[in-house]
């Protein structure tokens, strides 16, 4: 859609101009006026404008009127003493809302696309990512990731999105970083404490192993071989104390005879002596045999009594003599084997948690793993099935590419060249683009402006200062009209160099 018509009255300090749709430069001093004719081009379109007086002083009312080749006008007033007026018809059908219709169909790099040059680098890429089109939503970024990633400005373009999602400094890489430094010091953990640790250590084996009863086991097998010797070196000495008790018993009656002899003697020499006392020392002499045999029957009852005691232990010591010693080896090796294994059972539980925990983490990692190059493989698959408006443009790492080439490499000409393609990307776009000081440009690079929108059928008004007293309209509304634009001016160039 091509503006066909253009009149202004009484806007921007201009009483009346027509335009009557081909393309042109405005030439002129500063203060002319130029700028004036895009101001009220802009006005007509947004019902913006940056300066204190739109209507013409002296006047009551301005008026800007667009018409295209599709039967679209556009009647805008501006009014002193009532409210703005707008009108904006299509054929037979006129629009109710006139700012929505109109915000559709322009983009505001038309208006200025001066000012796209003077972006900052970010705001250039994001102006040209949102020319790709491609229809997405929270609910959409959730199905593809199972979450709404966190650390995202969802504002921005979908391909910016998923190269936040996926940068170095995104929250999902910074997250697979953490949890990568944990995995290295748990496994290093882990090798620490395994080192340690017999190989095949049986947990569950060890942890159960009742250590208690085992010593317990020991102890009755240990008690059991003490008996079986002390019988064995019982039965080996019984005979050495059988002579024992026999010696003993016979100097117990030796000592009673010698003892018993002496007191004879002694008695005999008494009687001797005592004449008198014969009778008593007779009757006492008498009684001695007894005595003896009193005195030899109690030592006969001791001698009894510990022989019996003696046959009694022999008779113990004979049923476990011949009994053969248990082999404590193997379960004294076994208990010395369950203490140090013991001695692991809290280690190898922590190993086992950092084992688990670590497993979690690598399942952690992998997951982001998982997301980070899902978030680098789903830019592809857009492009693939969004609507690229623009030849050449690609899209890497979420950073537009005009030829393999950032647009923040492109020169001011060539950033230009990209608004007349942004402005005939679009269908049913209004083809117009407002230049404003085309001048900045060298002579060259103005041509190939010019010959850019003719080729793409965009009606552009660009301005320039110039030297002379009055505003100066050229016609530039076909490639041999900029042909011979170009060659005069780069005659002028060289006269004045």
């Amino acid at each position: 859609m091509r503006t066909s018509r253009i009149v202004i009255k009484n806007l921007f300090g201009i009483s009346e101009r027509v335009l009557d749709g081909k393309s042109i430069e405005l030439s002129g001093p500063k203060g002319s006026g130029k700028t004036s004719v895009l101001d009220a081009i802009r006005y007509a379109l947004t019902n913006r404008s940056d300066r204190d007086y739109i209507i013409r002083q002296g006047a009551d009312e301005g008026e800007i009127l667009i018409e295209t080749d599709t039967g679209l006008t556009i009647d805008r007033k501006a009014r002193t003493n009532q409210a703005p007026y707008i009108k904006v018809r299509d054929g037979a059908l006129t629009h109710t809302r006139p700012a929505e219709f109109l915000n559709q169909i322009f983009t505001p790099l038309q208006l200025n696309p001066i000012e796209f040059t003077q972006m900052s680098r970010q705001e250039k890429n994001r102006v040209i990512l949102n020319l790709i089109e491609f229809d997405w939503d929270l609910e959409w970024i959730k199905e593809q990731f199972g979450e709404i990633p966190q650390g995202v400005d969802y504002s921005k373009h979908i391909l910016e999105v998923l190269a936040d999602i996926q940068s170095e400094n995104g929250v999902y890489y910074q997250s697979r970083q953490n949890i990568n430094r944990d995995i290295r010091n748990n496994k290093a953990l882990i090798a620490e404490i395994a080192k340690d640790i017999p190989e095949n250590y049986d947990l569950e084996k060890w942890q159960n192993y009742d250590l208690g009863e085992k010593y317990r086991e020991l102890e009755k097998l240990k008690d059991r071989n003490a008996k079986i010797a002390r019988a064995k070196a019982f039965r080996e000495s019984y005979d050495n104390k059988l002579r024992g008790l026999q010696a003993e018993r016979d100097i117990a009656i030796a000592a009673e005879e010698k003892a018993i002899a002496n007191e004879r003697e002694n008695l005999k020499s008494t009687i001797e002596r005592l004449k008198a006392e014969i009778r008593a020392a007779e009757e006492k002499l008498a009684g001695l045999d007894d005595k003896l045999k009193d005195k030899v029957a109690v030592i006969e009852a001791q001698y009894k009594e510990k022989l019996a005691k003696l046959d009694n232990h022999n008779g113990i010591a004979n049923e476990w003599a011949d009994k053969e010693p248990a082999d404590v080896s193997a379960l004294t090796a076994e208990i010395e084997l369950a203490e140090k294994m013991k001695k692991h059972i809290n280690e190898y539980r922590r190993m086992l948690a950092k084992q688990a925990e670590t497993e979690e983490l690598i399942k952690q990692s992998e997951e982001l793993t998982r997301k980070i190059e899902l978030a680098r493989e789903l830019p592809a698959k857009i492009l693939q099935n969004a609507k690229i408006p623009i030849e050449g443009l690609t899209v890497e790492n979420g950073i537009p590419l005009i030829n393999g080439l950032p647009i923040s490499n492109l020169s001011s000409g060539e950033l230009l060249e990209l608004c007349v393609d942004i402005a005939a990307a679009k269908p049913g776009q209004l083809n117009i683009i407002l230049i404003d000081e085309v001048g900045r440009l060298d002579t060259k690079s103005r041509c190939r402006l010019y010959r850019k929108c003719v080729e793409k059928g965009i009606h552009f008004i660009a301005t320039r200062a110039a030297d002379s007293e009055d505003i100066e309209v050229t016609e530039l509304d076909s490639i041999e009209a900029i042909d011979a634009y170009e060659a005069e001016e780069l005659k002028k160039a060289e006269k004045v160099g």
